[in-house]
């Protein structure tokens, strides 16, 4: 679906005074989260110690994971400003009786550059959403691409947040979100939502406490800890060592799980922990990240990849 808007804009940009491109785009590349300490507050443990979670265990009854993907590609310049378009998608698959069945999902396919861009290509976009970047400073290729990758990360969040509302809103079962929770107050108060992030920018100890943070052996789980909030919501959370490190890189297998406050107590942590280490991507799953990865969130990657073009499935 991407390639066939971006293909027919191609042919359609000379005509407008603009100039076609054909070229895939990184937008992950050099624009992402600053990497920093933020430090945090300790909820439990004077200091920051590690707790073997036991033996992985299935999770008990329905459970359900929501993702999101991005793609985009260049299709042309007005002057030196580049124009993109993208294909954003979300969606939740729950399980039931071992069977991942797409439940909710969504995508959309959008057109961002800054608005003279935008508006120079008129009716070549007929059709698409437009997202502008900002253009308070000097046009720049680079620095532009740098504004759309946020700007679609953004467009891409709050799609997820209206996929993961509608299931929400036909059922109560455990919800695993690939991300922070802290970014979404609704989700952030949520009683049985689990945010698992695989990036680390953002760590939330320095010194000797950041080295015991990041040499947590497997299958156990740090202390819980309050992140500062770096955004909107507060929310509670503990790393979570998912394969073993040594040997290989100190953020190897390393996840950090957030929870709302009320979910954050050692029991909980120690539950959950034993049934996200049950979740664990096969190591024979071709994704670079498998380390840090849940099957049911990697099923929902490959269902939106698999399903690019066809119709969507709503509750």
């Amino acid at each position: 679906m991407l390639s066939a808007h971006a293909d027919r804009i191609r042919r359609l940009l000379p005509a407008r005074g603009l100039t076609a491109a054909t070229a895939p785009t990184d937008l992950a590349r050099g624009w992402g989260e600053e990497a920093t300490i933020q430090p945090a507050e300790l909820v439990e443990d004077a200091a920051l110690e590690w707790h073997d979670v036991g033996t992985a265990e299935r999770w008990p009854g329905p459970v359900a994971f929501l993702d999101g993907t991005r793609r985009s590609e260049i299709v042309g310049y007005c002057g030196a400003a580049p124009i993109l378009v993208a294909e954003i998608a979300a969606a939740v698959r729950e399980r039931l009786d071992r069977t991942l069945v797409t439940v909710v999902s969504d995508r959309r396919i959008v057109a961002l550059g800054r608005p003279r861009a935008l508006d120079q290509a008129g009716d070549a976009l007929a059709g698409l959403e437009r997202i502008a970047i900002p253009e308070d400073e000097p046009i720049h290729p680079a620095r532009d691409l740098n504004a759309a990758g946020r700007a679609l990360d953004r467009a891409r969040g709050a799609l997820e947040a209206a996929v993961g509302a509608r299931y929400r809103a036909g059922s109560g079962a455990w919800l695993v979100v690939d991300g922070a929770l802290s970014d979404h107050p609704g989700w952030a108060d949520d009683p049985r939502a689990v945010g698992v992030a695989k990036l680390h920018a953002a760590l939330p100890f320095e010194g000797e406490a950041l080295e015991r943070y990041l040499r947590l052996p497997a299958g156990h789980r740090t202390s819980v800890f309050a992140p500062r909030s770096r955004r909107v919501a507060p929310v509670r959370a503990w790393a979570l060592r998912l394969w073993p490190w040594e040997g290989k890189d100190l953020l190897y297998g390393l996840v950090r799980v957030e929870v709302a406050p009320a979910n954050g107590t050692p029991e909980i942590a120690d539950r959950l922990s034993r049934w996200l280490l049950a979740e664990r991507a096969p190591v024979s799953t071709p994704d670079p990240r498998w380390d840090r990865l849940l099957y049911g969130i990697h099923s929902v990657e490959a269902y939106l990849r698999a399903s690019s073009g066809r119709a969507v499935t709503r509750l």
